[in-house]
């Protein structure tokens, strides 16, 4: 459940999130959170009508952020990323302009990683951005066969180092 041996670093956070429009986004969506460390970030990028979506799993995590996070624009979800169809149409929405995501996709099963993939996929407006960290490449065949565009950047000063998926359909 849990794919981080440490707190992603601020270096991580600025190659995740400095080159997304955050501020002019209408929805975003943050998977997997862990302990808010990108979640801070976005809220602080946002601009004033900007929702964000935030979805955790782990019970540790939510409960966590349920209590350091209070801000009118942001949604926490404990439950799986699988399900982002039903927190866009909760907000009335059907797709997200950034989808942001911490989720260890190296050890998610197969069926369930797909699934994800999938639904962030169909999920995403057609200009929008899907941007994923991982510790190793292992996720980078995947990310080619679904999206359209992904590249890929380098953080060497992340303990672990990391590397930086950011995807499109464009």
């Amino acid at each position: 459940m849990v794919g981080a041996m440490a707190p992603s670093s601020r270096f991580l956070a600025s190659k995740m999130l400095n080159h997304l429009p955050i501020k002019e986004a209408k929805i975003i969506i943050e998977l997997g959170p862990g302990t808010g460390v990108f979640t801070e970030k976005i809220i602080e990028k946002m601009g004033p009508n900007t929702q964000l979506i935030v979805v955790e799993l782990n019970d540790t995590f939510f409960e966590a952020l349920e209590k350091k996070i209070a801000h009118k624009n942001v949604h926490l979800k404990h439950g799986s990323a699988e399900e982002i169809s039903k927190y866009l149409k909760e907000l009335g929405h059907e797709k997200a302009d950034l989808i942001i995501s911490s989720l260890p996709l190296a050890v998610i099963p197969s069926e369930i990683r797909q699934n994800i993939l999938n639904a962030i996929k169909s999920h995403l407006n057609k200009e929008g951005q899907f941007v994923q960290f991982q510790y190793s490449l292992q996720s980078r065949r995947a990310l080619k066969k679904i999206f359209t565009s992904v590249k890929l950047n380098f953080t060497p000063f992340n303990f672990p180092p990391a590397f930086v998926y950011t995807c499109n359909n464009m």
